[in-house]
């Protein structure tokens, strides 16, 4: 399997692309970052690639799996990544 991308060679891919410095790209990739993690709340959407949703998760049983025994998990919020659908298509192929 390949290595990700780390965010240096992100940048550069960006700055390559578009006539911009990789400093100018870092920059952006910095502002999307800072931007979802404001907007998360309301659902923070990439066109093309997916969007933030907090998703409430009720409490439930769950299992030690250790022992065997019963312990019971709170209810939480959690963010959640949902891909759009065009992605799926363009990494796994449309059937």
């Amino acid at each position: 399997m390949a290595k990700a991308l780390s965010k240096s060679q992100i940048a550069a891919t960006l700055a390559e692309k578009n006539e911009l410095t990789k400093k100018q790209a870092v920059e952006i990739l910095e502002a999307l970052v800072e931007l979802a993690y404001k907007q998360a709340k309301n659902t923070f959407t990439i066109p093309g690639l997916g969007k933030l949703v907090l998703v409430n998760r009720a409490a439930r049983v769950g299992r030690n799996p250790a022992t065997g025994a019963q312990i019971n998990i709170p209810a939480k919020r959690v963010v959640k990544f949902r891909v759009a659908k065009a992605a799926k298509d363009a990494i796994l192929g449309s059937k």
